[in-house]
C-alpha cells in the first residue's frame, strides 16, 4: 500500500495540525468539516483552519507554501474527493454517534482498500467499528497523534484482531519516514500505551505526595528534571492540562479498567481536587489550580496550595543539589526526597512492565512512548 493522498475529517486544532504535517511531507491532503448553519461559504471552517495554520505559533507548517497542498472542503458537497485518498483520518468530536455517522459517509465514498483511522484518545477501537462489516474493520484503526502535531514525536497506532497487518506496517513506515513520527503499534486497551502509563505515573506522583506529606513544590522538584521529566513536575502538569479534564480522564479509566487493576487505587477521588474544580480552580485556564498567581502591593506573586489545609502561600524554591538527570543519586538520598523518588519510580516501573504483552510485546515501546509523547 502506498499513500499518495490523504483526507482529514474535522478541521479543529488537531485535525488541521495533522493536515499541516501531511502537507509538510509534501503529500496532498483534503481537509473537510461540517457546513455551518446559514454560512455564506459552505467550506468556511476548513478555510478558516488553513488561515490559522499560516499564523500559528509555534508554526504548524514548515513553510507557508505547504498550505497550498491542503484543499479545503465540506462534508456535504465534497465527499466524492475521498475516492482519491489512500488514508482518511477522522478527527471529529469524541461522541460515538457522531463518529459512526461520519464513518457511514466515509465508507460510501472511499475507494476500495483505503485506510480509515480515528484520532480518538478515549474510545476503544472495537466500539468505533461495531456497526460495520468485516471489510471496513480490516481497514480501520486508531492513529492517535499528540498535540502540537508537528512537534510531538509520538504516534500510537492501535490495532485489534480484525486488522490487516500488512496495511498497519505500511502505514507505520509512512508515518515514520514521511511524517517523522515515532510510531508505536499497540493493542486496543484503555488509554492505549502513552496515556495508560503517563496518567498512572502522574497519579502515583500525586498520591504519594499526599501520603508522604510533601509540599507540591517538593514533589515537583523531585518528579521533574532530576527524573528526566519537564520542570512542570506533576502538579504543574496537572494545572497545564486542566484539573477538570484530568478528573474526566480518570473517570474513563475507572470505568474501563478491571477492578483489580492497580490504576483503580491511584485514580480514587481526592477531596481537595474536587473542591478545586467546584470553586473554578481548574488550572492555568481557570483562576489557578495547585499554583496560582496572586497580586500583592501591585506585584504578581506565584503561590502554591497546601495539600493538607487547602490554603495558598508564596512558593518556596526547593534545591535538591542535582543539576542534571540522575536517577541513581536521587533514589539513594537518605531523606524524604529519596524515599519519595524511589516509591514513585518503583511503582511506575512495576505497573508499566505489567502491561507487556497485553498492550505491546516490546518493553522498549513503553520507554519510547513516554519519551516521544510526554518528553520524559
Amino acid at each position: 500500500m502506498t499513500i499518495e493522498k490523504v483526507a482529514v475529517i474535522g478541521a479543529g486544532l488537531m485535525g488541521s495540525g495533522i493536515a499541516a504535517q501531511v502537507a509538510n511531507a509534501g503529500v496532498p491532503v483534503i481537509l473537510l468539516d461540517i457546513v455551518p448553519k446559514d454560512a455564506e461559504d459552505r467550506s468556511m471552517l476548513a478555510k478558516s483552519a488553513i488561515d490559522k495554520l499560516l499564523k500559528s505559533n509555534p508554526a504548524a507548517l514548515m513553510h507557508k507554501n505547504n498550505a497550498k497542498l491542503i484543499t479545503p472542503g465540506n462534508m456535504e458537497d465534497d465527499l466524492e474527493l475521498l475516492n482519491g485518498c489512500d488514508w482518511i483520518i477522522e478527527v471529529v468530536l469524541e461522541d460515538l454517534k457522531i463518529k459512526h455517522s461520519t464513518y457511514e459517509k466515509i465508507n460510501k465514498y472511499r475507494k476500495k482498500g483505503s485506510v480509515v483511522s480515528s484520532n480518538t484518545s478515549t474510545i476503544p477501537l472495537h466500539l468505533l467499528t461495531e456497526p460495520f462489516d468485516k471489510t471496513f474493520k480490516e481497514d480501520f484503526l486508531i492513529t492517535h497523534f499528540f498535540n502540537p502535531v508537528r512537534y510531538m514525536g509520538l504516534l500510537e497506532i492501535v490495532k485489534n484482531e480484525n486488522n490487516d497487518l500488512d496495511k498497519i506496517n505500511s502505514l507505520k513506515k509512512f508515518c515514520e519516514h514521511e511524517l517523522g513520527k515515532g510510531a508505536i503499534v499497540c493493542n486496543d486497551t484503555p488509554g492505549f500505551l502513552g496515556n495508560r502509563v503517563g496518567v498512572f505515573a502522574m497519579q502515583v506522583a500525586m498520591t504519594e505526595a499526599f501520603r508522604m506529606k510533601l509540599s507540591i513544590e517538593e514533589a515537583d522538584a523531585v518528579f521533574g528534571r532530576p527524573m528526566g521529566i519537564p520542570k512542570t513536575g506533576v502538579f504543574g502538569l496537572y494545572d497545564l492540562i486542566g484539573i477538570d479534564l484530568m478528573a474526566d480522564v480518570l473517570k474513563s479509566f475507572i470505568k474501563e479498567l478491571s477492578k483489580k487493576d492497580p490504576f483503580q487505587e491511584v485514580a480514587k477521588e481526592i477531596p481537595l481536587i474536587s473542591k478545586l474544580i467546584q470553586t473554578g480552580y481548574t488550572g492555568r485556564k481557570g483562576k489557578g489550580g495547585f499554583y496560582r498567581m496572586n497580586k500583592q502591593n501591585n506585584q504578581k506573586i506565584l503561590e502554591a496550595i497546601n495539600l493538607e489545609t487547602g490554603e495558598y502561600s508564596p512558593t518556596k524554591k526547593i534545591d535538591l543539589g542535582i543539576e542534571t538527570v540522575n536517577l541513581k543519586l536521587l533514589i539513594e538520598r537518605k531523606d524524604k526526597y529519596g524515599e519519595y523518588a524511589w516509591s514513585v519510580i518503583s511503582k511506575i516501573i512495576k505497573y508499566a512492565s505489567s502491561l507487556v504483552p497485553a498492550i505491546t510485546d516490546k518493553f522498549n515501546d513503553i520507554d519510547e512512548a513516554m519519551r516521544l509523547g510526554f518528553n520524559w
